[in-house]
């Protein structure tokens, strides 16, 4: 496994993970405002997912899957998990293409008109959702839930990939 699917790989398996731990929260947990992220447990990730489908159709030079990209503060985790799903196969797919037509240094452009190199902007969205899920699990502890998982790839690699 090369460092792109590693990083791929446990990118979506930690956002998979928090995702289904909140699955069983009320409406009330998932939109209670905290001084931290997106100010609530649904909006961060909604934010988390949107940001993934929209660098990912620019990096593939599509045009914006309005589905994908719509920010809607009032979907539930299961249409959560499943833009998640959808979003991260096409993530995955582009990252994977790229890296394997040897274009980590090439440009597109993205959705500000910038250039930016896609090996530079996968490694972005991959720290973006790692950043945003440090603000997930401190949301999740004020709520009230303990034994929270450890989510961070050495761990990762050593309990699920060689499981």
């Amino acid at each position: 496994m090369d460092l792109i699917d590693r990083m791929l790989e446990h990118d979506r398996w930690a956002t998979s993970l928090l995702l289904e731990l909140s699955r069983d929260l009320t409406d009330d947990q998932l939109d209670r405002v905290f001084d931290i992220g997106h100010e609530t447990l649904r909006a961060t990730f909604d934010h988390m997912i949107f940001n993934v489908a929209g660098w990912t159709a620019s990096m593939a030079g599509q045009v914006n899957d309005p589905d994908l990209l719509t920010h809607q503060a009032d979907r539930s985790v299961a249409d959560l998990i499943d833009r998640h799903d959808r979003s991260y196969d096409a993530f995955a797919a582009v990252s994977r293409r790229v890296r394997d037509e040897q274009r980590l240094d090439d440009t597109f452009v993205d959705h500000f008109g910038e250039r930016p190199k896609y090996g530079g902007s996968i490694a972005h969205i991959i720290m973006h959702n790692a950043e945003h899920r440090t603000e997930v699990l401190h949301i999740l502890k004020r709520l009230g839930l303990e034994d929270l998982p450890e989510i961070d790839l050495l761990l990762w690699e050593h309990t699920v990939l060689n499981a």
